[in-house]
């Protein structure tokens, strides 16, 4: 990334060498547009977060196991690892606006469902899963679909800055949404069916938002082939470039092993702290406190030289945290290091989703995304074998595995590039 922007609007090159905060760190927000679908995440993210405290509470409630929170998960997961390709071959050839207002309809009917179920008081663990199955299905389409429309909106050269101030909308959303949601599944009148309803609320007025988007269209001259076929293209490309290929599968195993920590707060809150639902919105509050000061942090680096050494470091103190949060003795220093777990999270997803599509092609963002996105639905499936061991072997022993796990992906990657000796830039 070279040291100056260029202005299209006012026709000139402003010098960055000595750039102020604030045009660095939401330079991607100048563009009106581009504000507009990130206002709508902004209230999409805001919901998410809150049925995620919602929906976790009510597995734990139905089931009491740790096992019974991993099955949500991966109703969650597999959707997503059968769809999430096919979501990116549809953010590359078709409007991206349709594609991100069928999954917002998708995300808003999934939570109603629970929210008449929960007031009928017909709520069954199958139901809770069907509806994880339905929002899975939508998140396969709307992540590769968001990314893909990010990239055509701001360009390349504000491209990382606007991946992760997209990152910086779902963390600011996370301090309140779940800390909100754990107190109002708390008051009697409100209770984990108001909730849903907010959320329900919620997905709705992000449907109006994107109606005013622009279409999205593909460029005219795009060549559409069977969607197996591009499908199949976007594997070869990745595979064709090895520094991105390392990239994607580095997220993979970071995300599918270490991530799953977030399935297993109801239980740490629960059983391990003993503070509730209330201690496990705290925690998650906790969390998404430092996700959002680590996004403030580097947005304006996230092109820089410097952002493959942050994503490093932040994916080893992401696993090393994840590795002790089973062994914490008291709920404050809990607060304190699963704050620290959220920024290195948050610092190792949304630069690696910066440094990957900074070095595909715009006509293969949708489809690689999709492959980057894979590692959710692995993390999604994960949280089941993963929740077996934790009620057979405990949380603690389950957490260190973890958390060992991915700083051992996140060192092998890091050699694995040293010994290219090759640019990612240069790709």
């Amino acid at each position: 990334m070279t040291a100056e922007l260029r202005d299209p609007v006012a026709g000139h090159t402003e010098d960055l060498t000595k750039p102020s905060w604030r045009s660095t760190t939401f330079a991607a927000l100048e563009d009106p547009t581009y504000r507009r679908l990130w206002t709508g995440g902004l209230i999409s993210f805001l919901a998410v977060q809150m049925e995620f405290i919602a929906r976790g509470w009510l597995a734990f409630k139905l089931t009491g196991s740790n096992a019974g929170l991993g099955a949500v998960y991966l109703g969650f997961g597999v959707p997503m690892l059968l769809l999430t390709p096919w979501g990116g071959v549809a953010a590359d050839r078709l409007s991206k606006r349709s594609v991100l207002m069928g999954c917002q309809s998708l995300l808003a009917a999934s939570s109603a469902m629970v929210a008449i179920a929960v007031a009928l008081d017909a709520l069954t663990y199958p139901m809770l899963i069907a509806a994880a199955v339905l929002q899975g299905a939508g998140f396969s389409f709307l992540g590769p679909a968001r990314m893909a429309f990010t990239g055509e909106l701001v360009g390349r050269e504000r491209l990382g800055n606007a991946v992760v101030l997209q990152q910086m909308s779902m963390n600011g959303t996370r301090v309140f949404g779940p800390s909100v949601a754990g107190l109002l599944i708390g008051v009697k009148f409100f209770g984990v069916g108001g909730v849903y309803v907010m959320t329900t609320c919620l997905m709705l007025a992000t449907l109006v938002n994107t109606s005013r988007l622009p279409h999205g269209r593909p460029p005219e001259s795009r060549i559409n082939r069977a969607p197996l076929a591009e499908m199949a293209d976007g594997v070869r490309y990745v595979g064709s470039r090895r520094p991105v290929l390392i990239l994607v599968l580095t997220s993979l195993i970071v995300v599918m092993f270490a991530f799953p920590y977030v399935a297993f707060l109801p239980t740490i809150a629960d059983r391990v702290f003993d503070v509730g639902s209330t201690g496990y919105g705290l925690l998650s509050g906790a969390s998404a406190v430092g996700a959002l000061g680590a996004s403030l942090l580097i947005a304006g680096r996230a092109g820089s030289k410097s952002a493959l050494r942050i994503q490093i470091a932040a994916g080893v103190l992401f696993g090393a945290g994840v590795a002790l949060l089973g062994f914490i003795p008291s709920f404050g220093l809990g607060l304190v290091v699963i704050a620290i777990v959220g920024a290195a999270s948050s610092a190792f997803q949304s630069l690696n989703n910066s440094l990957v599509l900074d070095s595909t092609d715009v006509a293969y963002h949708g489809r690689v995304q999709s492959l980057m996105m894979l590692s959710f639905s692995g993390f999604g499936m994960m949280a089941l074998p993963l929740g077996a061991i934790a009620d057979n072997v405990g949380i603690s022993k389950t957490m260190l595995g973890m958390g060992t796990i991915a700083m051992l992906a996140v060192v092998v990657s890091a050699v694995l590039r040293t010994r290219d000796r090759q640019p990612l830039a240069a790709v």
